[in-house]
């Protein structure tokens, strides 16, 4: 059997699962922070992708897990607390706001609106 390469964060037991059906694999653990925070973070990207394809609620409550299960492992290892984390929320939605209104920007005019899709310094004047 060829080997598949996927060179990439795994969970705790995905070992066990591929050994369990006689199958082998090569794990190595991280043991650098740094490097373990890059790696939560690629993962961040995987599972977000992931979960924005799903077409199913079973599908989508299985993939928000997943998402949820890596945010809360880079928010513990980087020492934050819960509280830490439903502070920043509060924050973020006094500033910013929910989606209640189900609003869709089209444009503006408002040069000190950044959006994380819009590269620095890309107006159309």
């Amino acid at each position: 059997m060829s080997k598949v390469f996927y060179n990439k964060l795994v969970r705790d037991k995905i070992q066990d699962k591929i050994e369990s059906k006689g199958e082998q694999c090569e794990v190595r653990v991280i043991t650098d922070d740094n490097e373990f925070q890059q790696e939560l973070l690629k993962k961040i990207r995987e599972e977000a992708t992931a979960l924005s394809s799903v077409r199913t609620r079973t599908d989508f409550l299985s993939e928000y897990a997943d998402l949820m299960v890596v945010l809360d492992a880079l928010t513990a290892t980087m020492g934050f607390s819960e509280a830490d984390v439903q502070i920043a929320i509060e924050e973020n939605v006094k500033k910013k706001g929910l989606y209640n209104n189900k609003h869709f920007l089209h444009w503006s005019d408002d040069s000190d609106y950044v959006s994380n899709e819009t590269p620095q310094g890309v107006r159309d004047n």
